[in-house]
């Protein structure tokens, strides 16, 4: 470093070399701004002589754009001719596949049509093409011959194999249990056979609908439906499907044995054919919707597959014919004339299409279908009323039942055994009553409604049967008849499930009013005969105890009422053991009881009557040591007397006729004359022994012929 300045020195040096800085950096800027300048005006000329070249280079510039859009343009249209010739070359291509037809190869046909459609929107698009209008026309007017031959495929394919089903296949896809057994196609349903709880087994079997249509025909078929219906000929596919498939559908039902049969038909057959034919319609029902419909509902829906304006339609107007056949021989017999024996076919019909409900609103769901659905649930509903109609029908046919057919040996009227029979069926039909009664009271229990019924019809066969009693001139046999026929209503009920609806009260109550009858016939049948025996009317009122001379005794009895008595017996009983013979009391245990509670009565009221004043009974067997006689108040000893036989009727050492009585001092026998002898005839007043009327009790009630023998 120097040395420093002298700040006065120093200042001034400063200040020049500022200014000859300052002066410099003048002249710097005077020469900027000359250089300046002078580029301004260069560029200024730059500019004119630009825009003079170009002015001058514009028309070239725009020759030279209008060859560019020319090359362009040149591209674009060799590209579309292009396009447009690969399009003739398709048409043509396809052309000769129309042309060839779609017989021997189907798919390439379906192509050829799909490029058709494309051809056709091909040229719709392309508005700038001077011949597109005819070129279109042209492929139009190929289309169309295609799709006409198309549908000549569609018809024949459809027919080819569109074929009956035979009976024998439709059973083969039926659940074992419901095949019916060889070589009995006339009669598939028997209705005697039915089984009225396997109706739960029915609804939960399976069941194989058969192919109405090989499974390889199918997709083809729904390739045609498809070009058709894209085509425009929707009606043309529905008119092919229908006039094929539903004569097909009825010919197999027809095969099957389901015939047309009017209200008229129904009512001029005869009983057990109509009853036949009703057990095979509820079989054909079965088969008609579970395999035949259900089999058509598939086909539809495979083959229509995407096409829904076609596939609901399609199936309704196939299955409308055959949907009508069978409906109507339902409706036929729901409307035909009421009769008690129907009622359980009309169950079994009301049973089957409550069975197919479910699978009739799946099969025939949507618009097109309503009517048939509706259909169908209509007949279930009629069907529901006419059962209801023809239980109100029989319940008062029971009560009003004017048949003369009498059974004149008291035992259960054919009209008791038939509505017992009745009843008892109509209880393998529960459930279906239950859902029967719920179809139009649905607010009460349906097991109170079948209770309800159940009563009235018992209390109705009651209400006639008093009726049919009062034909009977002997009262007796009234309340005998009562007594049979009631019985027969509390044992059936007792042994069938209608026990459980009417309850263990109504049960007891009518057996009290069977043992009322019986004590009834009891008291009027035997009343005098017993009478007859009793003791009333045959001792003085200041009897004795000895004995008188001839003609009477010691009791003040006289021998002639005693005899007449006997006599007035032997008469009556052997008229009631003649004609209550022919008299029935059906029921074993019921018949022993009857005789049993006679013999009570009978038996000890004869063996008194005899003993007291008859001679010696056979069946008397005394050991004795002393005897006497009663004409004396002294005993007579015979010691040699050991025992009185049963087949004598005199005490050995004792004259005359004796009657050996027990007295109060045990091993004393007192032995007296009988106000009944003996004699040389002595079943003229006393014909039977006990035994004999009992054995001859035994022959009551069997319901004997008046030539048959006794036993």
């Amino acid at each position: 470093m120097g040395l420093p300045m002298h700040p006065v020195a120093g200042g001034a040096v400063s200040m020049d070399t500022l200014s000859s800085k300052a002066a410099l950096m003048r002249e710097s800027l005077q020469k900027s701004q000359t250089i300046t300048d002078n580029i301004v005006s260069i560029l200024g000329s730059f500019d004119h002589r630009l825009s003079a070249l170009e002015t001058a280079m514009r028309p070239t510039q725009i020759r030279t754009h209008s060859i560019r859009r020319a090359t362009e343009n040149i591209d674009r249209t060799l590209k579309s001719a292009e396009v447009i010739l690969a399009q003739f070359d398709l048409s043509r291509e396809a052309e000769a596949k129309v042309l060839k037809g779609p017989h021997e190869d189907l798919e390439s046909y379906l192509e050829a049509i799909d490029q058709l459609r494309g051809i056709i929107r091909f040229f719709g698009n392309c508005k700038g093409f001077r011949n597109n209008e005819g070129v279109a026309n042209h492929v139009n007017s190929l289309l169309g011959k295609a799709v006409l031959k198309l549908e000549e495929e569609f018809k024949q394919l459809l027919s080819l194999y569109s074929k009956p089903v035979e009976p024998d296949r439709l059973f083969e896809c039926l659940p074992n249990s419901m095949r019916p057994s060889s070589g009995s196609h006339g009669d598939q349903a028997d209705p005697s056979t039915k089984n009225h709880g396997d109706s739960k087994t029915s609804e939960n079997a399976v069941y194989t609908p058969p192919a109405l249509i090989p499974p390889r025909i199918l997709p083809l078929l729904h390739n045609l439906a498809q070009q058709m219906v894209q085509a425009g000929h929707h009606q043309q596919v529905l008119k092919i499907y229908r006039d094929t498939r539903a004569s097909v559908l009825e010919q197999s039902l027809r095969k099957l044995g389901v015939e047309k049969l009017s209200k008229e038909d129904v009512q001029k057959m005869q009983w057990e054919v109509l009853e036949a034919k009703i057990g095979n319609w509820i079989h054909f029902m079965r088969i008609a919707v579970k395999l035949l419909f259900a089999g058509e509902r598939k086909v539809c829906d495979q083959m229509f597959e995407g096409i829904d304006s076609l596939r609901d339609q399609c199936f309704s107007d196939v299955t409308t014919s055959s949907v009508e056949l069978l409906l109507s021989f339902g409706d036929a017999i729901a409307k035909s004339k009421r009769s008690p024996e129907k009622l359980f076919v009309l169950l079994d019909m009301y049973e089957i299409m409550r069975e197919l409900h479910s699978e009739i609103e799946l099969l025939f769901s949507g618009k097109t279908c309503a009517e048939m659905r509706e259909s169908a649930f209509g007949l279930t509903k009629r069907l529901a009323q006419t059962a209801q109609e023809t239980f109100g029908d029989f319940e008062e046919a029971v009560e009003k039942d004017a048949t003369k057919t009498a059974v004149s040996d008291g035992t259960v009227h054919p009209l008791t055994s038939y509505v017992i029979n009745y009843v008892k069926f109509l209880f393998d039909y529960q459930s279906t009553l239950k859902q029967l009664f719920q179809e139009f009271e649905k607010a009460e229990d349906a097991n109170s409604q079948l209770a309800s019924v159940t009563m009235r019809i018992m209390q109705a066969l009651q209400t006639n049967l008093d009726g049919k009693s009062k034909q009977y001139r002997d009262p007796a046999l009234t309340h005998l008849f009562l007594m049979n026929n009631i019985h027969y209503i509390v044992r059936s009920v007792r042994r069938s499930e209608a026990k459980d609806l009417l309850g263990d009260d109504w049960v007891q109550r009518h057996r009290r009013v069977v043992q009322q009858h019986a004590n009834q016939y009891k008291r009027i049948a035997w009343a005098k005969i017993l009478q007859s025996l009793s003791t009333q009317g045959l001792t003085s009122s200041g009897g004795g105890t000895g004995i008188p001379s001839d003609g009477g005794n010691s009791s003040g009895v006289s021998r002639a009422l005693i005899k007449d008595r006997l006599k007035t017996f032997n008469v009556q009983f052997e008229e009631l053991h003649q004609r209550q013979s022919q008299w029935t009391v059906p029921d074993t245990e019921l018949r022993e009881s009857l005789r049993l509670a006679v013999a009570e009565v009978l038996l000890p009221a004869y063996r008194s009557f005899v003993k007291r004043f008859g001679p010696p009974l056979p069946s008397m067997d005394f050991a004795i040591g002393k005897v006497w006689r009663l004409g004396s108040m002294q005993p007579v000893v015979r010691t040699n007397i050991k025992l009185i036989k049963k087949t004598t009727s005199k005490v050995a050492g004792c004259d005359g006729d004796w009657k050996v009585t027990r007295v109060e001092s045990e091993g004393w026998m007192g032995v007296e004359e009988p106000l009944v002898e003996s004699g040389k005839n002595p079943s003229k007043y006393i014909r039977y022994t006990p035994e004999d009327l009992e054995r001859m009790l035994g022959e009551f009630f069997e319901g004997k012929t008046l030539n048959e023998p006794k036993r």
